[in-house]
């Protein structure tokens, strides 16, 4: 047998997926992957309903359908601040992860170096690796997870193809300031490097915080690959409806980047969720709100356990701190807290390049009952996990 893929030698299986299968395999309340349980908005639903008797089986435009991409443009083009083209500046991948790649091999080549802050969501190592360049770590500091400017231009000194920006984050919950963006942009500029955002969580933001487009500042759409998806917008994280939005230079290329990846999107969830982008601005307020009242509940049930975490600015995710228990491996806690205490979380050294092994990561995109269910298993916490090394 020929050597396998060297690309390949450092990979290992998502963990944040294994988590959820650990999740199962004990019945654990699984609030590792990051996906809701309850239902999407009906009307996305009736509409799918109705497509089902409809003919839209076979593949639609490559880079999505026309409806699809007009009314995405025209959802985008309002919150982000910038006229979209949806003929040219738009290509409709399946989700944020494909959108990801498409945008990583569009603009870098082998051995080139792109920027990635610390902590990060899993994928954009492996993103990079399968592009064939070199990541660049800047840590983002604990409460607020801020960067330090002189160590992020430390980074663009080494001449970056592209930064990556989560904003809001996962894991962290961090909601860049328009001040921080525009240092991020002004280095951009500086050193002629592209930025590409992961804005899935662009409606999932927590008072008084607000987000910033990187797209929106000046400058900026030129050299800015916008990448989102209606995953958690809509509560359909199994539909993997995402987009890549750039200018019609950077999108000549992702068009086709994409067509030899996946060829094309699910023609009859396109049709469907044309309904959901035309939705009105109340749906985001109301998004927002609902999201609001779920931190609220899970994070003062932790706050009533004890259990020291962090406060997100945006997205749905809270760290815990579990230094308490001595574990030196992050990994075995969480296999033991699925196990003895029935509740399912990511470790947090899957998402930090330092050494980091005293944070786990938990999500709050649940039902109230699944989170009240949560808080009381977790509430025996220290009974069913005795701490170690002490």
């Amino acid at each position: 047998m020929p050597a396998l893929s060297d690309r390949t030698k450092d990979f290992t299986d998502s963990v944040i997926r294994r988590m959820t299968r650990v999740s199962l395999k004990y019945g654990a309340v699984n609030l590792s992957q990051g996906f809701p349980d309850f239902d999407p908005p009906k009307e996305i639903l009736q509409r799918l309903a109705e497509v089902s008797r409809e003919d839209y089986n076979q593949y639609s435009i490559t880079w999505g359908a026309q409806n699809f991409r007009e009314a995405l443009a025209l959802k985008q083009s309002k919150y982000m601040g910038h006229p979209i083209n949806p003929n040219g500046e738009v290509v409709v991948t399946c989700g944020s992860t494909e959108a990801m790649m498409v945008a990583m091999m569009s603009v870098t080549n082998p051995g080139d170096k792109v920027v990635v802050f610390s902590p990060f969501y899993e994928n954009y190592g492996a993103d990079a690796i399968l592009s064939g360049a070199d990541p660049i770590y800047v840590p983002l500091y604990p409460p607020e997870f801020n960067y330090n400017p002189d160590e992020l231009e430390a980074a663009f000194k080494q001449k970056p193809k592209a930064i990556i920006l989560c904003n809001p984050s996962n894991p962290c919950g961090k909601v860049f300031t328009k001040e921080e963006l525009l240092f991020i942009a002004d280095l951009a500029k500086k050193y002629d490097t592209f930025v590409i955002t992961d804005e899935v969580y662009e409606h999932i933001v927590y008072e008084p915080y607000e987000h910033v487009y990187m797209a929106s500042l000046p400058g900026m759409w030129e050299r800015t690959i916008s990448c989102s998806s209606l995953s958690k917008t809509y509560s359909i994280t199994g539909w993997r409806l995402g987009y890549v939005i750039a200018s019609e230079e950077v999108i000549e290329v992702a068009k086709k980047v994409h067509d030899f990846l996946t060829v094309g999107a699910a023609a009859p969830l396109q049709e469907a969720a044309v309904v959901g982008l035309n939705f009105k601005d109340d749906y985001y307020k109301d998004l927002a709100r609902k999201y609001q009242a779920k931190k609220d509940l899970f994070l003062k049930g932790l706050d009533d356990l004890k259990i020291p975490h962090t406060n997100p600015q945006g997205a749905y995710y809270v760290m815990l701190d579990i230094s308490e228990f001595g574990y030196d491996s992050d990994l075995e806690f969480c296999e033991v807290l699925a196990e003895k205490v029935g509740v399912g979380a990511v470790p947090g050294s899957s998402f930090f390049k330092e050494p980091v092994n005293h944070l786990i990561r938990l999500h709050f995109a649940k039902r109230d009952d699944t989170l009240n269910e949560a808080l009381n298993r977790l509430s025996d916490i220290r009974k069913k996990i005795s701490p170690l090394h002490k």
